[in-house]
């Protein structure tokens, strides 16, 4: 699990194939600020640009790590297959601080950026969402792009999806890949985990209960 706070601004420094056909997979090294790998072994979870990935290698004198991502995963995320600047996020400790909110790391959809430009002393972020992510996103509630935990300011249903937009503060743009993207870029989404659960407990269908043994 993650909160969606950034912890580092990683980069992609390569890209290397797992085999021969699209079927295949890739590997990924990605280098971390220095210290960062200090207290992460074989096995951990980092949070890349939202998606869980597993770290298979650690070099932390060189301060850098490696992960397989499948097709399946590659497929079905963005940026996660060129180099460039990625958001990192170590997986929670139980005593840490929940300072963003519940996040799996499991993406749910892939965004496309429709506005990034300064408005007074921040930046407003409007990302159009695929139409069935439209349900979960509502004035005020959470929503992850690119692993970072954001409040939804305005919600506007189209007929290519549901566009929201985000207010994005000096602090975040500062210290997340979020200021490296442009309109049309694509991006990484989570719903809020809590609105998935309302979603399936309104629209399952009610159970029968079972007749008392007498």
């Amino acid at each position: 699990m993650f909160t969606g706070i950034i912890t580092a601004i990683g980069r992609i420094v390569e890209v290397r194939d797992l085999g021969a056909s699209s079927a295949h997979g890739k590997q990924l090294v990605i280098e971390t600020p220095a210290g960062y790998l200090g207290d992460v072994g074989l096995g951990d979870s980092i949070a890349i640009n939202g998606a869980c990935m597993t770290a298979t290698q650690i070099d932390v004198a060189a301060g850098r790590f490696a992960i397989d991502i499948s097709a399946e995963s590659l497929a079905r995320t963005a940026g996660l297959d060129q180099p460039g600047p990625v958001n990192l996020e170590k997986a929670l400790r139980a005593h840490d601080r929940l300072g963003g909110h519940i996040v799996s790391g499991h993406v749910d959809g892939i965004g496309r950026v429709t506005h990034f430009a300064p408005v007074g002393e921040s930046v407003e972020l409007r990302v159009l969402a695929p139409r069935e992510l439209a349900k979960y996103l509502a004035y005020k509630g959470s929503i992850t792009v690119n692993g970072v935990s954001l409040t939804v300011n305005t919600v506007a249903d189209q007929g290519a999806g549901c566009e929201f937009s985000i207010n994005l503060i000096p602090h975040t743009v500062q210290n997340t890949a979020l200021h490296a993207l442009v309109p049309g870029a694509a991006v990484n989404l989570e719903i809020d985990l809590i609105a998935r659960y309302v979603e399936r407990m309104l629209s399952a269908p009610a159970l029968q209960a079972a007749p008392a043994i007498k």
